[in-house]
């Protein structure tokens, strides 16, 4: 009997922990001489991974192996669907009307339908993200370019360099750099993901209950640490740290192994973080945000606001310093602290921003993206009341929109290698599928970088590029095509 033809059998395991632990399952499904895994948090659709064998009796005794590992880690059979998902913390924020005199100096403003936490301004584009799992790109004067739909709602978007990544609150990080959206990672069943940043392909998940975890390129986790307080709803990393914000201050750990470098206690919760070459920012629920020294810890400064903080950003070097409150408000400060303006944003309570180009944007409570004109001029301007006429974008009829691709039967495929591409290949390296490169030129010892959900044993695809990172692997670049 081929291996088409043969009658599969499927063991099913689920491992599920009370008080907030692991909640996950792995299925093996055997067909010949083919193996397939698919595994995750229980209620989703998971990953999968196929595997040929040389023979039928090959492919039983591989599964019977990976069964045996996950008994041995806890998992037991189970039935699909007899227990339901794990609820996922949706972050619950309450927005009350501006008090301030005046909306601030805002250009324009596009409303995504829905909350939106989700924010990145790069060189050429907006992108903005909300809670029923869209993702819009504008570019800077406001026009929408295209639309992803994804699976579930976006918490964050974080950039590394080309590669921009979206949080979800169904476990996984999808990678937006290329024409369709790709699984970069998915992150363990027992993490509930509050915030995320990425930097040099590895990945920092700061969750609910107060953890940090790191994960590698391969998605492979290298380290976690609980800190001392929960709900972490920050997270920022460089070279020399990553800065951990939670209800009890921020903790700054050592990037490899996670070693604890300090810890400063703010004045309140920390809900939302940002950074600068030799400082980090925390907002925080006691209406401040604190500025400390990315060396030491200290604090330097402290710019105090009349509600909740739910979000903070400079311009470069900290010359003006702006915060967005629970009340629908975005302030703007000197360096020292001195409070400039108190504005209205126009547009609910600003749950993310980002400052880039003499510009501030916003992502509110009720789903808009709002640039904000925060030039010098502009700062003064709004000093003494004068301020734009805001403009509402509107949403292209014929909008462009992308949806994962969750398979590899799902990616577009070609017949040969267009000149200037590369070719890599899925490969078995002890149990595990990995990706080399195959074109000439390239280090072919390195792991790619390469979504989990396409990968298939003996399977080759072109790229339009690969790029080294520090870490001794390439990433790639541009689109994603199987090569028949």
């Amino acid at each position: 009997m081929s291996a088409g033809s043969a009658v599969p059998t499927t063991t099913y395991l689920e491992l599920s922990q009370e008080g907030g632990g692991a909640h996950k399952f792995y299925e093996v499904t055997v067909a010949g001489q083919v193996v397939t895994v698919r595994y995750g948090r229980i209620g989703a659709a998971g990953q999968t991974q196929t595997t040929s064998f040389a023979s039928a009796a090959k492919a039983q005794a591989a599964a019977a192996k990976k069964v045996g590992e996950k008994v041995r880690k806890g998992y037991a059979p189970a039935v699909p669907g007899g227990r339901a998902p794990r609820a996922v913390t949706r972050r619950q924020v309450a927005s009350a009307p501006s008090t301030a005199r005046a909306v601030a100096p805002v250009l324009w403003r596009f409303g995504t339908g829905s909350s939106a936490f989700g924010i990145h301004v790069d060189d050429d584009r907006c992108w903005v993200g909300n809670q029923a799992g869209d993702v819009f790109t504008l570019d800077h004067e406001g026009e929408v370019l295209a639309r992803f739909s994804l699976p579930d709602g976006v918490k964050c978007l974080v950039a590394d360099d080309f590669w921009i990544y979206a949080g979800c609150d169904d476990g996984r990080v999808y990678d937006l750099s290329s024409k369709l959206p790709f699984a970069a990672y998915d992150i363990a069943a027992d993490v509930d993901i509050f915030w995320l940043d990425i930097h040099e392909g590895v990945l920092n998940v700061s969750d609910r209950d107060g953890r940090l975890t790191v994960i590698d390129h391969e998605d492979e986790h290298q380290w976690t640490r609980r800190s001392q307080g929960e709900h972490a709803w920050m997270v920022r990393a460089d070279d020399r740290a990553v800065y951990h914000g939670h209800h009890r201050g921020v903790t700054a750990y050592q990037p490899d192994g996670g070693g604890e470098l300090w810890h400063t206690p703010t004045r309140g919760g920390v809900l939302f973080g940002w950074q600068e070459d030799d400082t980090v920012y925390a907002g925080t629920a006691h209406r401040v945000v604190q500025r400390l020294s990315k060396a030491t810890g200290t604090v330097e400064a402290t710019y105090a606001c009349d509600s909740a903080v739910y979000s903070c950003a400079t311009s470069p070097g900290g010359r003006f310093v702006f915060a967005g409150d629970a009340a629908s408000s975005v302030y703007c400060f000197d360096r020292d602290g001195t409070r400039l303006w108190k504005l209205g944003t126009g547009g609910g309570s600003a749950l993310s921003m980002q400052y880039r180009d003499e510009r501030l944007y916003l992502v509110t409570t009720d789903g808009s993206l709002v640039c904000v004109d925060a030039s010098e001029a502009a700062v003064t301007a709004a000093q003494q009341g004068t301020v734009p006429a805001v403009r509402d974008v509107k949403l292209a009829a014929a909008l462009p929109t992308y949806a994962p691709a969750t398979t590899a039967t799902a990616v577009a495929t070609v017949d040969r290698a267009p000149s200037g591409s590369v070719v890599v290949e899925c490969v078995q390296d002890n149990g595990r599928l990995r990706v080399h490169v195959v074109s000439d030129g390239y280090d072919g010892s390195w792991n790619v970088q390469f979504p989990r959900a396409i990968r298939a044993a003996g399977a080759r695809y072109v790229v339009d590029a690969l790029h080294p990172a520090a870490g001794g692997f390439y990433r790639v670049r541009g689109e994603i095509r199987r090569l028949l």
